[in-house]
């Protein structure tokens, strides 16, 4: 079972929106089977192999083993991961595109940075799937409070300044077999703060 797994198939993100089915999904962090799935979510048994049928359909579900009772196969299944991650490839039409409005101060367009990580990092995992490989990342995910907005824009523009200094000594463009590598650093409030106003914080 993968920790996390990328849905990138319209028709398998529309799977995951139904309630039973993530309800399952979520059940299926450990094996079980119709039987037992009924039993815990309250629904009939056939109703539940169904679900099952098309959430194995699209991979979100697995065959662990099937068990023999009597004229019967039971058919034991697991999720196939952890968790899932919607790609925002799902809905390629529409996807947020970062370079239509590009401005560090616009959470909407961090929104769309965001987006474009998740939908870059998955297909980066999936093709890395594929070829047995693994895929060379690296992240921080810290928490730094700020006693003002004064703090924080000085926060930033000293982050500015370290990354592009990181960047002048390391990039290489006439590098012979390298390999470009996105950056993105974001900052913004922690949800569920206590303070009423999220933009001190």
């Amino acid at each position: 079972m993968l920790d996390v797994a990328v849905i990138e198939d319209p028709a398998a993100a529309e799977v995951t929106l139904d309630p039973v089915r993530a309800r399952l999904l979520a059940e299926l962090a450990e094996p079980g089977s119709a039987t037992t799935l009924a039993a815990k979510v309250g629904l009939p048994r056939q109703k539940v192999n169904y679900h099952l049928k098309t959430l194995e359909r699209y991979g979100l579900v697995e065959l662990v083993e099937e068990r023999r009772k009597g004229n019967v196969t039971e058919r034991i299944m697991r999720a196939s991961a952890a968790s899932y991650v919607i790609s925002p490839a799902a809905l390629a039409p529409v996807q947020p595109d970062p370079s239509r409005a590009p401005d560090q101060l616009s959470a909407r367009w961090l929104l769309a940075v965001a987006s474009r990580l998740v939908r870059d990092v998955g297909q980066l995992i999936t093709g890395a799937a594929r070829a047995r490989k693994q895929v060379a990342t690296f992240a921080i995910d810290g928490e730094v409070r700020f006693a003002s907005a004064a703090d924080r824009a000085a926060f930033a523009r000293e982050l500015s300044e370290a990354v592009a200094g990181l960047v002048g000594r390391y990039h290489d463009e006439t590098a012979e077999g390298g390999r470009a590598h996105r950056i993105i650093v974001a900052v913004h409030p922690s949800v569920g703060q206590e303070t009423g106003d999220p933009s001190v914080g």
